[in-house]
């Protein structure tokens, strides 16, 4: 059986870690061949050579995804080093730091400028990427090189349901309705535009060390919080924009998909 995205073009953000290391893993391993995009262009090279070593094929490249300049020469490079685009997934984002002992920090307590960050990367950032993203697709296509494309963005459980924290959460809601409408938007161009929506998970973002000695602790507690009573898994987050991003999902638009052990549909109540 062929790879879900044997022979397609992704450029993924967020690469040097957590759920875009995942992501360049598993898109590798399902055939594709892979920009891995990362502010920090170490990790970004670590995770290319990870996937290198697994027998894919993937170049990293530096990309600070708030500024518009570094996103449209992460497309270019894919286009130099692999001929084409298929996919960008929007997946880098960050979230305000917690408090020291305390945990989530409330909006009142919101460093302007930490939230000016958090903007500019959970929502311009994700509007950088799908501007570049649309500009080469109708490139390819007026070169007869192919029609259409795939945008996948990493939003969160938060962006649909109060969680997370209040700035956090916004800027996660605005992923989610900037899915909704772009999606319409270039649906006759034939561009998909979906999200992913995890709930909690064990990553660097979050100010959080996956490598703790109370890694098993942590994990059990966000366990707790989900109906299936288990934490997140990157690579969850991962298979979802896979699936996403392949041609089995090629009739699904506009789709914000939680991937949250049923976290969103509600609580369990009664005995």
């Amino acid at each position: 059986m062929q790879g879900l995205v044997q022979g397609k073009v992704a450029l993924i953000t967020g690469a040097g870690s957590g759920v875009g290391r995942a992501a360049v893993l598993l898109f590798c391993e399902h055939g594709a061949k892979v920009i891995a995009a990362d502010i920090d262009g170490a990790s970004a090279q670590e995770t290319a050579s990870l996937a290198r070593a697994a027998g894919g094929e993937a170049v990293a490249v530096a990309c600070n995804v708030a500024d518009p300049t570094s996103v449209d020469a992460a497309v270019a490079q894919a286009v130099e080093s692999f001929g084409r685009l298929d996919v960008v997934y929007n997946n880098a984002g960050i979230t305000i730091s917690p408090v020291p002992g305390k945990g989530l920090r409330s909006l009142v307590e919101c460093d302007p400028e930490e939230m000016k960050r958090v903007e500019d990367v959970n929502i311009n950032g994700v509007v950088y990427g799908c501007q570049a993203a649309i500009r080469q697709f109708d490139r390819q296509g007026e070169a007869g090189l192919g029609r259409g494309g795939v945008i996948v963005s990493t939003a969160s459980v938060a962006g649909l349901m109060g969680y997370g924290g209040v700035l956090y959460g916004a800027t996660k809601g605005a992923v989610v309705q900037l899915t909704r409408a772009l999606a319409i938007e270039v649906a006759d161009r034939g561009i998909r535009v979906n999200a992913v929506c995890p709930a909690g998970m064990l990553t660097h973002y979050a100010g959080m060390n996956p490598d703790s000695e109370h890694r098993d602790r942590i994990l059990e507690g966000m366990g707790k919080a989900h109906p299936l009573g288990k934490a997140i898994d990157p690579r969850d987050t991962a298979s979802a924009a896979l699936f996403l991003a392949s041609d089995l999902a090629g009739n699904i638009t506009g789709v914000n998909l939680p991937v949250d052990g049923g976290l969103s549909a509600g609580r369990k109540t009664g005995g």
